[in-house]
């Protein structure tokens, strides 16, 4: 049942300044660091924050900036805050002088939305909401949505159909609305991101949901993340080492509708439920908006389709486990 959804996650900032060993190694001398660590609300869930770094001043300034950012983010693209701009958009189908943020998101998803031959459809979510509403229903048919149900969802759907600048945003067609779900995340990432770089860090790996290695490790190797089959897994089953790249995952098992788990979060926006291709889907990329968007999408495209995706596409690869 969606009413029982809780989520918890740890927010990793691992970062030192150039010069500045990030930790001591063991059985060396040398002062231990002790991490500055943040409890509290981000992103939609209960967050812990960690950053280790030798000087605890700046740590803790920096993880304060950190919470701020992710916070006046989330009333950009939050669904559960009713005073978003996305909330406020879906509600009145228009929105003047949005945001930077929002409007970049949206080119961001555009492109996604081209690239993927409409896959990647951030207008889905008629489709969820229909979802999650007919589950809630303690007399939920067990095999979804009808028929019927899901056209007339369908009709609200298609990125073609929204339009946007940097003056306005505007639905044209009744009963549409967004959802940022398969995007936002990375473009936190990305802003988190720059804001440790303005703020002179040049080794850390951010991880804000989606992942982000800034440089080296002060030791100069590559900062290594290890993936699981699906978010169920504990045991790793392989390690990424990445350098100035992102790294962004999927899986038909984050979450489902249902208590049968037949109903995923990942939508088709042309079918609605489909069979899940793979396990996992992992995008590395030079930034997390996109490889966030990627990922997303791309649980929902077969292998070769994907390949023919990324054909002019230097700076993205793709780690996908099959079912």
């Amino acid at each position: 049942m969606t009413s029982g959804i809780s989520r918890r996650r740890t927010l990793r900032i691992l970062g030192a300044a150039a010069g500045l060993s990030l930790l001591p190694s063991h059985g060396r001398a040398g002062v231990e660091i002790e991490p500055v660590v943040w409890h509290g609300h981000a992103l939609g869930a209960p967050t812990t924050l960690i950053l280790n770094h030798p000087d605890r001043s700046f740590a803790k300034n920096l993880i304060s900036r950190v919470v701020a950012e992710a916070r006046r983010l989330e009333d950009v693209f939050s669904l559960y805050r009713s005073h978003s701009e996305l909330c406020e958009l879906n509600r009145v189908g228009a929105l003047a002088a949005p945001s930077r943020d929002l409007v970049a998101v949206l080119e961001a998803s555009r492109e996604a939305w081209e690239k993927t031959n409409g896959i990647f459809d951030p207008s889905i979510q008629p489709l969820w909401a229909l979802y999650a509403r007919h589950f809630s229903k303690t007399d939920a048919a067990a095999s979804g949505p009808s028929q019927v149900e899901l056209e007339q969802a369908r009709t609200s759907i298609g990125f073609q159909h929204l339009e946007f600048s940097r003056d306005r945003i505007v639905f044209k067609r009744p009963g549409m609305a967004l959802t940022l779900n398969g995007i936002a995340q990375g473009y936190v990432t990305d802003r988190v991101v720059a804001l440790m770089r303005e703020s002179g860090i040049e080794s850390s790996l951010v991880d804000m949901g989606e992942s982000y290695a800034i440089g080296t490790k002060p030791d100069g190797s590559s900062w290594r993340i290890g993936l699981t089959a699906n978010q169920t897994d504990t045991r790793t089953d392989k390690v990424l080492s990445v350098v100035n790249k992102a790294v962004a995952t999927s899986s038909f098992s984050g979450f489902h509708f249902d208590n049968a788990g037949r109903f995923s979060h990942i939508l088709d926006p042309r079918k609605g439920k489909i069979a899940p291709l793979y396990r996992r889907v992992t995008v590395i990329a030079d930034n997390a908006t996109r490889a966030d968007a990627y990922s997303t999408a791309f649980g929902l495209i077969d292998p070769q389709t994907i390949q023919t995706i990324l054909a002019g596409e230097q700076t993205v690869s793709v780690d996908a486990v099959p079912v």
